[in-house]
C-alpha cells in the first residue's frame, strides 16, 4: 500500500487520521511542523503528503511550495479546518492537488489518496493513439507521460498533467468544470470547480501562456474550458 506522509500540528488529529490510514493497509510517517515535515519527506520518500494548512512556523503554504520546488510530481492534498474558500484556492495555486476539509472523514480521505495516485501514474495510451502528439509548439507524450514546448520540458503535477491530457485528447472540445472534476479528480461535488480553476491558472503559467489570451487551455465563458493551438 501507499507511503503517506501526514504533516499536521494536532497531535489529537495527526493520531486520528494515522490510526485511520493504517487500518487501511496505508504505511504512515507523521509530523507536527513544517520543518519536521520536510525532513521526513526526505528521509520516508512517501508516494502522497497530507498536508495541513494552518501550521506553526512553517505554514502549510510554504511546506506545498517547498515540496513543488524540488518534485513536481510528488501528489499533496491540503487539510484546512474552515473550509474557507480563500485559503482553499490559495493552497491550491500554491501547488496542492486536493483538499480536504476537517474534521476529516476517513473514508473521504481515503478516497482522495487513491485518486491523486491514480493520476499520479495514469494509464498508458490506449492502442491506436500515436506516442507523441504535437499541438503546435507544444508536444503531448501520452505513453512517456510528459509534455514539452518547444524542445523544452515541462514540469508538471499529477493533476495539471492529467487535466492537459484530458483536454488535448479532444482538441476543440468544450468539457465543463463538472466533467473535469469527474474525468480528472473523480469528484462529483459542484463546489469543487474551484479545483478546476484554480488547476488551470498553474498549467498556464507553467506553459508560459500569455495573460489574458491563451493559446492552447482556453475560457469558454459560461461553460469551461477547451483545448487548441490559437
Amino acid at each position: 500500500m501507499p507511503r503517506v506522509l501526514l504533516i499536521e500540528d494536532d497531535r489529537a488529529v495527526r493520531e486520528a487520521i494515522g490510526l485511520a490510514l493504517r487500518h487501511q493497509g496505508h504505511e504512515v510517517a507523521a509530523a507536527g511542523t513544517g520543518e519536521d515535515g520536510m525532513n521526513r519527506l526526505r528521509s520516508f520518500r512517501p508516494d502522497v503528503v497530507v498536508l495541513d494548512l494552518m501550521l506553526p512556523g512553517m505554514t502549510g503554504l510554504e511546506v506545498c511550495r517547498e515540496i513543488r520546488g524540488v518534485d513536481q510530481a510528488m501528489p499533496i492534498i491540503m487539510a484546512t479546518a474552515r473550509g474557507d474558500e480563500v485559503d482553499i484556492v490559495v493552497g491550491l495555486e500554491a501547488g496542492a492537488d486536493d483538499y480536504v476539509v476537517k474534521p476529516v472523514q476517513a473514508r473521504v480521505l481515503e478516497a482522495r489518496i487513491r485518486a491523486v495516485l491514480r493520476r499520479a501514474t495514469a494509464a498508458q495510451a490506449a492502442d491506436g493513439i500515436p506516442r507523441i502528439e504535437t499541438h503546435g509548439d507544444l508536444s503531448v507524450d501520452r505513453a512517456g507521460m510528459s509534455i514539452t514546448r518547444q524542445g523544452v520540458p515541462i514540469a508538471l503535477a499529477p493533476s495539471e498533467l492529467r487535466l492537459l491530457l484530458t483536454l488535448s485528447a479532444s482538441p476543440g472540445q468544450v468539457f465543463s468544470r463538472q466533467q473535469l472534476l469527474e474525468t480528472v479528480w473523480e469528484h462529483s461535488y459542484h463546489g469543487d470547480a474551484r479545483l478546476v480553476d484554480a488547476c488551470v491558472k498553474r498549467l498556464r503559467s507553467k506553459m508560459g501562456e500569455p495573460a489574458g489570451r491563451p493559446r492552447y487551455v482556453q475560457t469558454v465563458r459560461g461553460f469551461g474550458y477547451r483545448f487548441g493551438p490559437r
